[in-house]
């Protein structure tokens, strides 16, 4: 796959790691009443889930935190120290969708909790994807380091605009960026990975 192409796939639904949801929504455990309104938002949401990502290949070159990733240019010692070693990255952006967005913003009138729930269910969701996402990719291209995003560290969120270009998210996987560089649906991820 290290071509320099754009590649588009949908992905089957990973499997729902629950303890993980809780976690994103700050407790371990539910009290029955809250368990039964937790089954609701995943009986509700997971159907309505889709779970896109587009991706590119591209060379990187570092001169100390200077780097030249390809697409753009940056400075960052955080991310050169990521990427030490690495000749490859992998360049992805990711989503499930909006509906997480409009069940929080749904559930935020008429029940914080549930609101609560779907945010919670919808962060697994992205997190579960681009794990599932990354070790493909690691089966096909070999060790991948962790993922890094614009924002991470000292990578400027400026790093945004160029990578929605290069990756055409809009028209890919329907995923638009704000003049605040905030993503649209949030329920989403961009970025890069080094390929050792």
């Amino acid at each position: 796959m290290s071509d320099g192409i754009l590649h588009i796939m949908s992905f089957p639904e990973p499997p729902l790691d629950r303890r993980e949801a809780l976690r994103y929504a700050g407790t371990r455990e539910l009290p029955p009443e809250q368990a039964s309104l937790f089954d609701e938002c995943v009986a509700e949401l997971l159907p309505l889930l889709s779970y896109k990502v587009c991706w590119r290949f591209f060379p990187v070159a570092a001169n100390g935190c200077e780097l030249d990733l390809g697409f753009a240019t940056v400075t960052s010692k955080s991310l050169a120290a990521n990427l030490a070693g690495c000749g490859k990255i992998l360049l992805f952006a990711a989503t499930v969708g909006i509906a997480p967005d409009r069940l929080v913003a749904k559930y935020g009138r008429i029940s914080p909790v549930k609101a609560l729930f779907c945010q919670a269910i919808g962060a697994e969701r992205i997190e579960a994807l681009c794990d599932m996402f990354c070790k493909e990719i690691a089966s096909q291209e070999g060790t991948l380091r962790p993922r890094f995003s614009p924002g991470y560290g000292d990578l400027p969120l400026e790093l945004q605009s160029q990578i929605f270009s290069v990756l055409d998210c809009n028209r890919k996987i329907g995923l638009s960026l704000t003049s605040s560089l905030l993503m649209t649906p949030t329920k989403s991820v961009t970025a890069l990975a080094g390929i050792n």
